[in-house]
């Protein structure tokens, strides 16, 4: 039977939950941040914990916090969506590379819209979440929605009140659609929304745009597929009109150019092809150069270089994208160039 991302975070709760009857000796992971990426990285815990019997706790409290403890060192391991700037990986003697790729969507609660049903345009988008267009049958949304019945109601958005990298990555997309979004709000974690209702986590915003009649919100795909909420199809800068689907985050990606000597630090909103969807967005992990416990570090490089091998399934089931096997390649360098304990490097591993 096919699990959904709900059962199977579920489930690494479960096991999680059941640490203190773990075998004596057997080793426990700490990491927290970005909910862009945590039903996978639940996922891949439980299945790296039969496999292993080491323990890997992820805490989804969105990018911000799993960067303020990746700098405190209270964490293993941070997770971002906003990849950091390498002045930024300096200044906490980081070591930043991505993990795993996915899409933002635009998920509605409208009467009579279903998934996939509603086209908006990036210059619609950026209206809508500007405040300048306030009802569902506004003339320049029914104009791209002819024979879609679309009701004389006020629009909400529904946005994160949290610091968050899927909000980096949204912004980041508004700002190359829009120069009034550009020039008046910016991009970042957190920003000046100019309208709407907050909420916290890719999860509570799902819960609101269920709960609020006329609503808009952005979540992460998985959470909009797997709640089976109705989102929205974009028409992208080159005119096609695309689908959030793996096909369409890996079109976008397509022609990255990652650079480990900048932490990898990417993003790959409104990219040209018409096959790309235009908010698409790659999910980082953190982690300190200087470890503490070289056993620790080594089993910690071992879990990420498990889901670089053997995740990919994991994760385009729960509608994510895997990172390319040279990707990892890059990645893996890495870590054995700057990651090191006792002044030795940590990986490889032995």
């Amino acid at each position: 039977m096919k699990l959904n991302a709900i059962r199977w975070m579920a489930a690494a709760a479960a096991v999680i939950a059941a640490m203190n009857t773990a075998p004596a000796g057997a080793q426990s992971l700490n990491g927290a941040g970005a909910s862009f990426p945590a039903p996978v990285y639940a996922q891949w815990a439980y299945q790296y914990k039969e496999l292993s019997k080491v323990q890997v706790n992820y805490q989804s409290i969105g990018s911000g916090g799993g960067i303020a403890q990746i700098k405190a060192k209270t964490v293993d391991f941070g997770a971002s969506d906003a990849p950091l700037q390498k002045s930024q990986l300096d200044e906490g003697d980081l070591v930043q590379f991505p993990l795993i790729m996915g899409g933002v969507v635009p998920v509605v609660n409208v009467d009579g819209v279903t998934a996939g049903k509603l086209i908006l345009s990036n210059a619609l988008v950026a209206d809508i979440f500007l405040g300048k267009i306030t009802k569902w049958n506004d003339a320049a949304i029914a104009g791209l929605n002819k024979g879609l019945a679309l009701p004389d109601k006020d629009i909400t958005v529904v946005r994160r009140s949290d610091g968050s990298g899927t909000t980096n990555i949204f912004t980041d997309y508004l700002a190359k659609v829009s120069v009034r979004w550009k020039e008046d709000i910016g991009v970042g974690k957190t920003v000046n929304w100019p309208v709407g209702v907050g909420a916290k986590g890719n999860e509570g915003v799902a819960a609101q745009v269920r709960q609020i009649s006329g609503s808009i919100g952005y979540v992460e795909y998985a959470y909009a597929v797997q709640g089976k909420m109705s989102f929205v199809k974009l028409i992208n800068r080159e005119g096609g009109e695309v689908s959030p689907s793996i096909a369409s985050f890996q079109a976008a990606a397509a022609n990255a150019d990652w650079k480990p000597e900048q932490g990898f630090a990417l993003f790959l909103t409104d990219q040209p092809g018409k096959e790309s969807w235009p908010i698409t967005g790659a999910s980082y992990i953190l982690v300190q150069k200087k470890q503490a416990k070289a056993d620790i570090a080594q089993a910690m490089l071992k879990f990420f270089d498990w889901c670089y091998k053997h995740g990919k399934e994991t994760a385009e089931k729960l509608h994510y994208v895997a990172m390319p096997d040279n990707v990892a390649q890059l990645v893996e360098a890495t870590w054995a160039k700057e990651i090191t304990a006792d002044g030795k490097p940590v990986w490889p591993a032995q």
